[in-house]
């Protein structure tokens, strides 16, 4: 008799620092990328981004004598051929090879930065690339990868997330840092510590913000959580994300399907929205 099938088990409807931030900014576009999960053509900004993320992993397998600007430069033709194999579609964004090489170098100056910043020489992280999964009671499951965790010598652990652009105007700070404190509570729920240090080192013009939390820093960054969650869950039961235009509307890739560009949004389908965030619309979308 053949073994029955079993059908995999469906994911449990999460949330994460970067969406959790989308929903914030615009309604709609956290409906067209999780719920919808329309294409977005690729970004040269972003595969800079996924590209020197790479590099600045890399350089933590060499041994600590060999971290300098040079290797991490020499790492950054092997890692982009490896990152265009795993993407195919990232060949598209360059016409010749200036413009790869221009591409490059731009990638090239955002590293040399980070050696302005830190001497990787002295380090040795705890982990890197770790991704998370943490469910709160009766609230989402969160998820989110963190670039590096740092152990001192006497268990005081900092989490530092690398951003390849410019840091935030104080005026946006809290988005910014809210980002970094998801991964702290995510942390503090999963491992039982408070970090004692949540870092953001901003690539694009050197700067470098941290937050020393407390345990009750991380409560308020759950509440917050909770009540974005509760938001996107009441936006799923009424079927309606509503549009917020802002200065980033200038990059979005979906203006084709936003009103605030004169589009229409694709139907909204009822079983997608009880796939990703575990509610039914009340009514026909």
């Amino acid at each position: 008799m053949a073994p029955e099938s079993i059908a995999p088990a469906r994911r449990a409807p999460g949330l994460s620092p970067s969406r959790a931030n989308d929903f914030a900014r615009c309604p709609l576009l956290f409906r067209f990328r999780v719920v919808d999960r329309l294409p977005e053509p690729p970004s040269s900004a972003a595969a800079r981004g996924t590209l020197v993320h790479a590099v600045l992993d890399k350089v933590f397998d060499l041994p600590a004598a060999e971290r300098t600007p040079l290797a991490a430069r020499e790492l950054l033709g092997p890692a982009w051929d490896e990152l265009q194999v795993a993407e195919p579609s990232l060949a598209s964004l360059f016409t010749d090879a200036d413009g790869v090489r221009e591409w490059l170098t731009s990638a090239g100056t955002l590293l040399e930065t980070y050696f302005r910043l830190e001497d990787p020489r002295r380090l040795e992280p705890a982990e890197r690339e770790t991704y998370l999964e943490v469910g709160l009671e009766d609230g989402p499951l969160l998820r989110g990868v963190v670039d590096r965790i740092d152990v001192a010598p006497d268990g005081a652990v900092r989490v530092v997330d690398y951003k390849t652009g410019k840091a935030p105007s104080p005026r946006f700070r809290h988005e910014a840092l809210f980002q970094v404190r998801f991964y702290g509570l995510m942390l503090w729920r999963a491992r039982g510590q408070v970090p004692r240090r949540l870092q953001l080192v901003y690539l694009g013009d050197g700067q470098v913000l941290h937050n020393d939390p407390a345990a009750g820093d991380l409560e308020e960054a759950e509440r917050e959580v909770r009540a974005t969650w509760e938001a996107i869950r009441q936006a799923g039961r009424r079927g309606d994300f509503p549009t917020r235009r802002g200065p980033l509307c200038a990059w979005c890739a979906h203006q084709a399907v936003c009103p605030e560009f004169g589009g229409t949004p694709p139907p909204l389908d009822p079983a997608r929205v009880e796939l990703t965030l575990g509610v039914r619309p009340d009514g026909p979308a």
